[in-house]
């Protein structure tokens, strides 16, 4: 069986095509294969329309080259593994600070670079930028994290003393704006002798696990180094004393506390919802429910996801998950902040489900503030009821009752609304809300406001376009 394993970063991406060795993968049917023999290797680099491709040997002069040019640049300190002519396919010259050259020789020339007929081609010259080149080393931590891809292939980094090292805050600040992940970590610290080497090959994950989260006390890149179908995004630079980055999500969650006040989860479980339902937009050619274990953020934020199933294994790159982690240049890191737990099903009718990971312990209730007082809330009723009912017009398609709870301020403006039942969810559009709520907010996806007291309401559309509206009694 032809498997092939994807590592995307923004400026790079690495392809790797091969088989699994079937006397060794006898015994893992239940897991991801694992690519145990490498036919065909590509890298992609933003820039160029063609990749450099090859075979094993260009693929581990690459890795090889890649690793040591890191350490080189990040300590100032030469690294021969970097620039071994004789030996090595692939090679890196500096030409300045932000500026690096990447040269492969003629086994590993691809077609599509200009290059002579000759018998023994020139080598293949490519100039990438910092971002360029620490989009690359993030594809190869990617790959390294990956313990189903070529297991047998280690990385090998030896520290350089440590009088060399004497400037590493200012030497790591040249890989500004880099996006640095966790070998390119382990490069720098051991560029400047700060760890010793360490073993870039995690623990053997468990059957049907694929994993990705953020991390603790550092800002990664939104893919998780155990995912090698993430994105990475720019981080912010890292310092020296930066603490290696936590790959699953279950090592996320027993190092911080959980969230499980059912209304705060209420609240949560719609902001994922949010985020994943509008991501999903290609939700045809499931054969199998992929089902995912969350971590989210008290703000909402995706920080890891964790596959249940085989199916959800193989198939993460047909969700939005990887798109949807949190991005860290946007947002503080998480450190020892509580998370919430949610199980998400991508469905084979393309339904989204979203629910608590252990459920509602009780009843959750509604967050914020409210409007109690009887003649204020019964003149909002009336209010919501004409203004909706002046704006839903058409005939409807549905044909059970669409149920939503809707918000609104002592001046009666919509605040917030939320669907109750899966048909509010599938034909929302046929209602007046999303428009009136984008039309204040500008997004239908908008936190709820509930800086203010709100009036909270049921509002029920039925298929005979008739239309209620009653205070809100709670969720049943």
């Amino acid at each position: 069986m032809n498997i092939q394993r994807k590592y995307s970063l923004p400026n790079c991406t690495l392809l790797l095509e091969g088989l699994s060795d079937v006397t060794r993968a006898a015994h893992f049917q239940e897991m991801r294969p694992e690519l145990s023999i490498l036919v065909n290797a590509e890298c992609y680099l933003s820039g160029y329309n063609q990749p450099l491709t090859g075979g094993r040997e260009f693929f581990e002069s690459l890795v090889r080259a890649v690793s040591g040019y890191a350490q080189e640049f990040l300590s100032s300190v030469p690294n021969p593994q970097a620039h071994n002519q004789e030996s090595e396919l692939v090679e890196f010259q500096k030409i300045d600070s932000n500026r690096h050259r990447l040269i492969i020789h003629s086994e590993g020339s691809p077609e599509g670079f200009d290059h002579s007929n000759n018998s023994k081609r020139p080598p293949i010259e490519i100039d990438l930028n910092t971002v360029q080149l620490f989009d690359l080393v993030e594809a190869v931590d990617q790959f390294f994290a990956d313990s189903q891809t070529l297991p047998e292939l280690s990385l090998e980094l030896q520290p350089v003393t440590r009088r060399y090292g004497g400037a590493s805050q200012a030497l790591i600040r040249q890989a500004v704006p880099a996006a640095v992940g966790v070998s390119s970590l382990a490069v720098a610290a051991i560029a400047f002798n700060l760890i010793p080497p360490p073993q870039m090959r995690p623990p053997q994950p468990k059957p049907d696990e694929q994993t990705s989260s953020t991390t603790n006390n550092i800002t990664p890149p939104a893919s998780a180094a155990a995912t090698p179908f993430a994105a990475a995004t720019p981080t912010p630079t890292p310092t020296a004393n930066t603490k290696p980055a936590v790959k699953d999500l279950e090592a996320l969650l027993n190092t911080v506390p959980e969230i499980t006040d059912p209304s705060q989860l209420r609240a949560l479980n719609r902001q994922v919802y949010n985020q994943v339902h509008p991501a999903w937009t290609n939700r045809s050619g499931l054969q199998q429910d992929l089902i995912y274990r969350l971590g989210v953020a008290a703000d909402g934020a995706i920080v890891g996801y964790k596959a249940l199933n085989k199916e959800a294994n193989l198939g993460v790159e047909q969700t939005p998950l990887p798109n949807v982690l949190y991005n860290p240049a946007n947002r503080a890191p998480i450190s020892n902040e509580p998370i919430a737990q949610f199980r998400v099903v991508f469905t084979t009718k393309g339904v989204l489900e979203v629910s608590p990971w252990r459920g509602y312990a009780r009843t959750p209730e509604v967050v914020g503030t409210k409007i109690t007082d009887s003649n204020i809330v019964k003149g909002l009723n009336q209010k919501l009821y004409s203004t909706v009912r002046q704006t839903w017009s058409g005939t409807p398609t549905f044909t059970r009752d669409l149920k939503y709870r809707v918000a609104v301020n002592k001046e009666g403006v919509i605040a917030d609304y939320e669907p109750l039942n899966q048909v509010a969810f599938d034909y929302f559009r046929e209602t007046p809300l999303p428009k009136m709520f984008n039309d204040i907010y500008g997004s239908n996806v908008a936190a709820p406001n509930n800086k203010e007291p709100l009036a909270h309401f049921q509002v029920i559309f039925k298929p005979s376009g008739t239309l209620e509206v009653i205070p809100w009694r709670g969720y049943q």
